[in-house]
């Protein structure tokens, strides 16, 4: 910690002293009752800090994708995350690569991080095409990747499209999901069945 860090840290706590101690001046009558009320407000200020200190793992953590649940027929649940989207993790190309589930989209699109991690040389792709999304217009670049696995089904050969632009998560569309034969929605999960 440095001298100024240190030095605003003890007048914070020579102000708080001041503080608390002209409020209890003020308050003779009633000390008790003030530092069982300072004391309350002591643990709400604690836990305000404990959730701003652990927010970023919080937020890194939110949605984060749990494994599908496969029934022993083969059916694919996967639960609703507290932001009402579906997440999940989908082994391509060898690799785990976290997806969110977006019947909108036409492709599996990969966001420019998780193609580098499959094998894609993101150097030599020919970002030809071009989508409208919610950032704007982004370049794509097409292929196809060699493997995908959902569960107990590995697919290969399966349309992706690389996003040119920035873009948070993976996702994946209708290209994987139409080799789905059933898609619905029920009791908070969403259930793919072939």
């Amino acid at each position: 910690m440095s001298g100024e860090s240190l030095a605003s840290l003890g007048y914070l706590a020579l102000l708080l002293v001041a503080l608390g101690g002209a409020y209890l001046a003020s308050h003779r009558q009633s000390v008790g009752k003030s530092l069982q009320m300072a004391l309350v407000w002591g643990m709400i200020f604690l836990g305000c800090m404990a959730v701003y200190g652990l927010w970023g793992d919080i937020s890194r953590d939110y949605g984060r994708n749990s494994l599908p649940i496969t029934q022993q027929d083969g059916t694919i649940a996967l639960p609703r995350a507290p932001d009402g989207h579906y997440y999940v993790t989908a082994e391509v190309n060898g690799a785990a690569i976290d997806f969110l589930v977006d019947t909108g989209a036409s492709d599996i699109v990969l966001s420019r991080a998780d193609a580098a991690r499959i094998g894609f040389d993101l150097e030599k792709l020919a970002f030809l095409g071009s989508a409208r999304t919610a950032n704007g217009i982004v370049p794509i670049a097409y292929s196809r990747l060699k493997t995908i696995q959902l569960g107990p089904y590995l697919d290969q050969g399966v349309s992706v499209a690389i996003n040119g632009g920035e873009m948070e998560k993976s996702l994946l569309g209708m290209s994987y999901l139409g080799l789905f034969g059933r898609i619905e929605i029920a009791q908070d999960q969403l259930i793919l069945r072939r």
